[in-house]
């Protein structure tokens, strides 16, 4: 099989005698535990140049080698879904996502998602991220709602995720949380990971993580929650959710991070609702907007009339 990235890391004293398949999994938080043993015994993963198992231990000052193998090829299928279309033109194409869409296949999701209905409506889609992301350049979860761009050739990919990646892309969204916060703004600089109890979810840790960055401004108070405007500086997975979670303000309606008490609505009361970047062609600065959608403005009636 042709391996088209390779990585290297080197055991240091506190990783010593750690599980090989766990330090993996720590590090790379966009792939599962299983896929990540399977390429150990495939022999991708090796330790000083020797191939191990799964549940190998490591030692400090050990050199980890591990040659990611190209993604299996995947038969995707254009569906004619609608899509609720921002902005659009032959470099990129900005979306208003649906709660509940997922975003690009994965195992129990290969048809229905917003990559088949942009394949069948593009028709013309970067394929950096490979045959299971084309055009996909960042992602909001399933249940979050809101504003999502996507690129249509390579060059408009690459100049996208390098606005990313130094944080000027700028990304707002909204939300309903418990509680109600008592500072009018602030900043929750709180380091992310995976959770080590549930390898699904993921926590404030120091350990394995990465520095995650949401600034928040409250917008209106209510009986017991507050409404608020959020804005990423990183763009970890599930950021918002944890962040919130862990100042004990978790969003209504979150299925992983949130409380079973109280107001609820059918996914997490969560919003991307402005998307800003500059164009990756004319170098113009475009800024979108996408409304409350109907589920979070029935919730805010429910709060107004309490």
């Amino acid at each position: 099989m042709d391996e088209s990235e390779a990585a290297e890391w080197v055991v240091e004293e506190v990783q010593s005698g750690e599980r090989i398949d766990k330090f993996l999994s720590d590090l790379m938080d966009q792939v599962s535990r299983t896929q990540i043993q399977q390429w150990i015994k495939d022999g991708h993963a090796r330790v000083d140049g020797r191939s191990v198992k799964p549940n190998y231990k490591l030692a400090e000052g050990q050199t980890i080698v591990l040659s990611i193998p190209d993604p299996t090829p995947m038969e995707l299928t254009p569906e004619a879904i609608p899509l609720e279309i921002v902005y659009e033109d032959s470099d990129v194409i900005v979306v208003n996502k649906p709660r509940g869409l997922v975003v690009h296949p994965a195992p129990g999701h290969y048809s229905g998602t917003l990559v088949n209905a942009l394949l069948y409506h593009c028709k013309d889609l970067s394929g950096i991220n490979g045959v299971q992301r084309p055009g996909i350049v960042h992602r909001i979860d399933k249940d979050t709602s809101g504003l999502l761009m996507a690129a249509k050739n390579d060059q408009a990919h690459s100049h996208l995720a390098a606005q990313l990646k130094e944080h000027s892309v700028t990304r707002k969204y909204i939300a309903i949380v418990h509680g109600v916060l008592h500072h009018d703004h602030g900043t929750i600089d709180a380091p992310i990971g995976r959770d080590a109890s549930d390898r699904k979810l993921y926590t404030v840790t120091e350990k394995n993580s990465k520095r995650a960055v949401t600034h928040f401004v409250v917008l209106e108070r209510f009986d017991g929650y507050t409404l608020v405007e959020l804005k990423l500086e990183t763009g970890r997975t599930h950021q918002i959710r944890v962040h919130m979670k862990f100042i004990g303000h978790p969003l209504v309606g979150d299925p992983a991070y949130g409380r079973s008490k109280g107001m609820t609505m059918d996914g997490q009361a969560l919003h991307a609702q402005v998307l800003g970047f500059t164009h990756p062609k004319s170098g113009e600065r475009l800024e979108f907007e996408a409304p409350i959608p109907e589920d979070m403005m029935d919730l805010l009636h429910r709060l107004k009339n309490v």
